[in-house]
């Protein structure tokens, strides 16, 4: 179960930088926690009911806990590349139900949209990951 040398260098930066978002989230403050529980909750109106500081400590941990598997060498492949597909999929949900991040009737960013619609990086070495994991599996 050991990851691919080619894979090291993806799953190394995107593992740190998860894990550095996770963390700074984690010792948030309110005002961060008021408004990343709004920007979710606009998109998500599930979320609505959670409230907000107990919502960034979810998702710092989430962070924490993609960034960490990202990171370790006995992670494999497989559920390394799930666990950041889900995370990065679900902020190209919430940036595509969010109207003032992307122009009207388009998937391009505003300006407003930017730094959210730039984590897309993010789902494609995801599903890199996913399907390398299949291909060798399919393989063996």
């Amino acid at each position: 179960m050991r990851v691919p040398v080619r894979d090291v260098p993806t799953r190394a930066t995107t593992g740190a930088y998860i894990l550095h978002a996770g963390w700074d989230k984690w010792h948030g403050s309110e005002e961060l926690a008021d408004g990343v529980h709004g920007m979710a909750a606009g998109a998500f109106p599930l979320l609505r009911k959670i409230p907000p500081r107990t919502f960034l400590k979810a998702l710092a941990a989430t962070e924490i806990a993609t960034g960490a598997a990202l990171l370790a060498p006995v992670v494999p492949n497989r559920l390394a590349g799930a666990s950041l597909t889900a995370f990065a999929g679900g902020l190209m949900t919430m940036y595509l139900r969010t109207p003032a991040m992307h122009k009207p009737g388009s998937i391009w960013p505003t300006s407003a949209g930017t730094g959210i619609s730039k984590d897309v990086w993010m789902l494609g070495i995801g599903l890199g990951l996913l399907i390398d994991a299949a291909a060798r599996a399919e393989n063996a």
